[in-house]
């Protein structure tokens, strides 16, 4: 099995990120053939320390700050992230290096026999494409020799295929509403749904939350006897400079003081660092050996790509994964004040699950053109679709078939000085990314 075989066969398993599943319950993600398939394996989940994290904004970027500080401080740390922007590899990574093809397609030869076996007795359901790819990041991992493993939930938390993972410490991001469909009509439901990832005695740090999901986090935490960590309590943050190669700022925890740098630009990728820092602690306090110069070597060299992600200066050209009310509103608060602009054009796309609606109302204001396009992704919502949504907002899209005709016109139309923000999914984000890098698009 060569690469594009392995890539083909995971992509023809039932991949809820293609065509999200009706319900979030057991009879479309049961653990226990998770459970199977690793047993078969060998449990290669288990042998080194884990960092588990859910959440519905910034999961990524926390799980690549704390692992770049994790290898910073000598020990090879694996990462398994999602959705990747351009190929399957970027999901599995070991010390920031992405896993060769030759190696992918090694280990998804060895899921698949397993995963056929299973799928046939079809006891507790059919593999997931995600289910599969969790295994065979677990099999890399041990197969590199990882001391340690930081795992990004896909979805949810509870019944997520991650979750077969014993943590030793737990990281919850912010959380809003996001898959509303699947995980739940309130930040309760959806805060159940990812405080799931809690297991008895780990620690377990959280971001600023929303009242109504604080209190369930809490009552998790005490109810498996938990430790709970609370970033803007227990560890606060303040933003000192920057410019548009990065920010620094100084972080106070219960351990002490940092002054830290991160090239990521935004006021939430301060809140993720601060994240990734009580997450260092805690690690400490379990006898990993991470000194100060590892966590500001780690933060200050971590790569995180298409989070108000520079692509260009003259104009500027931006790219941001944003896809909820929420973190859509949180963009355009850090686009106004780290970006310097004239005018804002928007290239917007959307998965058609989103809150679409609660998007265009964000954009309505402060953008001075929106040209709206589809992803190649099967879940991209059309072009025509996303232009009613706004002309609802008083606002006359610009309808382009693809991102290359998207970034063609919003090029056409930018002066030196003006903004291009792409964004509303991660999928739109990678495609206008490919078209830049490919640079056919004048």
């Amino acid at each position: 099995m060569d690469y594009v075989t392995a890539a083909a066969y995971l992509a023809g398993l039932t991949d809820y990120e293609v065509s999200p599943a009706t319900a979030y319950n057991a009879a479309n993600f049961d653990l226990r053939r998770v459970e199977m398939l690793l047993r078969r394996l060998g449990l290669p989940q288990r042998g080194r320390k884990t960092v588990h994290i859910a959440g519905t904004k910034g999961k990524g970027s926390t799980a690549a700050m704390l692992s770049s500080i994790l290898t910073s401080a000598g020990y090879r740390t694996g990462l398994f992230t999602s959705p990747h922007l351009y190929t399957w590899q970027e999901r599995i990574a070991v010390d920031g290096r992405p896993i060769i093809k030759k190696d992918f397609a090694r280990l998804v030869s060895a899921v698949k026999k397993h995963v056929q076996a299973i799928n046939g007795e079809g006891r507790f359901g059919k593999i997931t494409t995600f289910e599969a790819l969790t295994a065979v990041a677990f099999l890399y991992f041990r197969d590199r020799g990882a001391n340690f493993q930081v795992l990004e939930t896909g979805m949810g938390g509870r019944l997520d295929a991650t979750n077969i993972a014993d943590p030793d410490v737990c990281i919850l991001t912010s959380i809003s509403y996001d898959h509303t469909g699947v995980l739940g009509d309130t930040l309760s439901k959806i805060a159940g749904e990812k405080a799931g990832i809690i297991k008895p005695g780990c620690t377990v740090i959280s971001a600023p939350q929303e009242p109504e999901a604080l209190v369930v986090i809490k009552e998790k935490c005490r109810l498996v006897n938990s430790e709970l960590i609370l970033a803007g309590k227990d560890i606060t943050w303040k933003r000192l400079d920057g410019n548009l190669n990065g920010q620094s700022f100084s972080v106070q925890s219960r351990n002490g003081s940092y002054a830290l740098r991160i090239p990521l630009l935004g006021d939430y990728q301060m809140e993720n660092a601060s994240l990734a820092v009580a997450a260092a602690e805690a690690l400490q306090q379990l006898g990993t050996m991470i000194a100060l110069d590892h966590i500001a070597a780690g933060l200050k060299n971590v790569h995180w790509p298409a989070r108000l992600q520079i692509l260009k200066r003259a104009p500027l050209l931006v790219i941001d994964g944003a896809h909820n009310a929420h973190s859509m509103k949180v963009l355009l608060e850090s686009v106004k004040r780290y970006l310097p602009y004239k005018k804002l054009i928007v290239i917007f796309g959307s998965s058609g699950d989103k809150d679409i609606e609660g998007m265009a109302k964000a954009l309505a204001g402060p953008a001075w053109k929106v040209i709206v396009t589809s992803s190649g992704h099967p879940r991209a919502a059309a072009a025509r679709q996303l232009a009613g949504v706004f002309a609802l907002q008083g606002l006359t899209a610009d309808i382009r078939r693809n991102a290359k005709e998207a970034l063609s016109a919003a090029d056409n139309a930018a002066a030196e000085d003006d903004l291009i923000l792409a964004t509303g999914s991660l999928f739109l984000a990678a495609d206008i990314g490919r078209v830049f890098k490919d640079g056919n698009f004048r």
